[in-house]
């Protein structure tokens, strides 16, 4: 028996023992564990599919970073709609029983829609750093639809490259499976070389990558709130001299700062309000570049809590042979990647305006909506 033989036996007979634990669960405790899956199931279905259905109805969220959020939701419907749904009567019975063509298709399912999951994270994190230090040629692309939808197929594209091939050709490649018929775990379980390759890419590079861009959002923030204030001092101290002196102080700020600090009653030449400087739109992009801010770091700091341990205790496990962490907490680890799914809605319905806006045309149609203010762009 070959050493990767013995490797995927111990790890599946260390799963065998949880699932034989879990099976033996009986009573109140039994129906505990169904009811929690069931609901995680729900709410994951239900958030994503408010969010969907809100992008079809409010025209207003067909926007470039609404779509990448769509693509979000669309992946994590999926996790909550399939993925789920299979593991819970393997979780309850302690055996697969639905057959190796169904499990290979579960594992590629599940792999690469929390994979994509990850990747859409990265891209609504980079699109939100792209309109926050290159606001102009950022709006400029707003009306292109095209490149946007070739970054959302890509984020698929890679998401089953990264898994899909070795889930599916890894028995053939080494000559036979050794994962036993009432079983379903990707051949790779054991392969730490591998697992410890595909998190980098899965787990190490975006977080860094989120992290970085949320760094320099806030950083740009920052600076824009200070300027902000040396301006507004700026335009009191002109303010106290007579008003012939503060008009001409009025003016002279405009032509120095080219249209970014105005008077009080500029005319329309000196205001442009597509320009990302302009004194007029400024509060409110200082506004929303706070809540852009605040809701990725939400975003990223759940996304880490949910990530993290799996990660590390999955590449752990398989250096170890699993003998140097309880099964049952790796397990639980594992769902929290699911729990991931369905808080994201939540984010999204807390953090933005307009998602919550087409939230209420859904479930309060007769309610009187305000004005829309976008908080996206």
């Amino acid at each position: 028996m070959s050493e990767g033989e013995k490797d995927l036996i111990s790890v599946t007979e260390s799963f065998n023992a949880t699932l034989t634990a879990v099976r033996s669960v009986s009573g109140p405790k039994y129906y505990v564990l169904l009811t929690v899956m069931v609901i995680v199931v729900v709410v994951t279905i239900l958030g994503n599919g408010l969010v969907i259905v809100a992008f079809k109805v409010d025209k207003c969220l067909r926007r470039q970073c609404s779509y990448y959020l769509l693509n979000l939701a669309i992946s994590d419907f999926l996790v909550g709609a399939f993925c789920v749904p299979v593991y819970i009567p393997y979780v309850l019975r302690g055996k697969w029983i639905l057959g190796r063509g169904l499990c290979k298709l579960w594992l590629v399912m599940d792999y690469v829609l929390c994979c994509a999951s990850v990747f859409n994270i990265v891209l609504i994190s980079y699109d939100r750093f792209q309109s926050v230090t290159r606001p102009v040629s950022y709006h400029a692309r707003q009306g292109k639809t095209y490149p946007t939808i070739i970054k959302m197929i890509v984020v698929w594209v890679l998401a089953f490259i990264l898994y899909g091939p070795a889930i599916i050709f890894w028995d053939v490649i080494v000559g036979q499976s050794h994962v036993p018929e009432d079983e379903c775990l990707a051949e790779f379980s054991s392969s730490w070389y591998f697992l410890l390759t595909a998190s980098t890419f899965e787990f190490f590079c975006p977080f860094i990558s989120v992290a970085f861009f949320n760094i320099s959002i806030y950083l740009k923030i920052r600076r824009r709130m200070l300027h902000s204030r040396e301006e507004q001092h700026r335009i009191q101290v002109c303010m106290l001299a007579s008003a012939q002196l503060s008009n001409n102080c009025g003016v002279e700020m405009n032509q120095d700062l080219q249209g970014s600090v105005p008077s009080q009653n500029p005319s329309p030449q000196h205001v442009n309000l597509d320009h990302p400087t302009d004194i007029t739109a400024r509060p409110s992009r200082l506004y929303r570049d706070r809540k852009i801010a605040k809701t990725l770091a939400i975003i990223v700091f759940v996304f880490a809590i949910c990530w993290a341990p799996y990660t590390l205790l999955m590449i752990i496990c398989a250096a170890c042979k699993e003998q140097c962490i309880q099964n049952i907490g790796y397990k639980i680890t594992f769902w929290l990647l699911w729990i991931n799914s369905a808080l994201n809605p939540f984010l999204y319905f807390i953090r933005h305006s307009s998602f919550r806006r087409a939230f209420g045309k859904i479930l309060c149609p007769k309610r009187r909506m305000p004005p829309h203010s976008p908080d996206f762009n």
